[in-house]
């Protein structure tokens, strides 16, 4: 139950891009949903690869690549998918990072803190 209401808060923040910027356009909910199920899948396999591949990048940057890789995951995924585009490098970048923040804070606000 707890992995499908995360996904359906997932698709929810991928869904509220486009309204935040205008060079990210999903057409419907339901590509929303896709796009959450095909990033999760993306980031839980490709991931971990690259960023062991990229790590003296990361650590030479201290952590910020880590933007750029879950950027280039978001524009990835968007290349494949129909009904969901981004215009650019940058946008995506951005749009993973304020993605991220999005879902963090709905999750967290949501599902809570079970340990106390």
């Amino acid at each position: 139950m707890k992995l499908l209401l995360v996904w359906l808060i997932n698709a929810a923040a991928l869904f509220a891009l486009p309204y935040i910027f205008d060079s990210i356009r999903i057409d419907t909910f339901t590509t929303a949903l896709i796009v959450a199920l095909i990033l999760s899948i993306i980031n839980t396999i490709i991931r971990p690869i690259l960023f062991i591949l990229t790590f003296p990048i990361t650590v030479l940057t201290l952590g910020l690549f880590i933007f750029v890789l879950n950027g280039l995951m978001l524009w990835f995924t968007a290349s494949f998918v129909g009904g969901f585009s981004i215009a650019g490098f940058w946008p995506a970048v951005f749009g993973a990072i304020v993605y991220s923040m999005i879902s963090w804070a709905a999750t967290s606000f949501i599902l809570g803190d079970k340990k106390s």
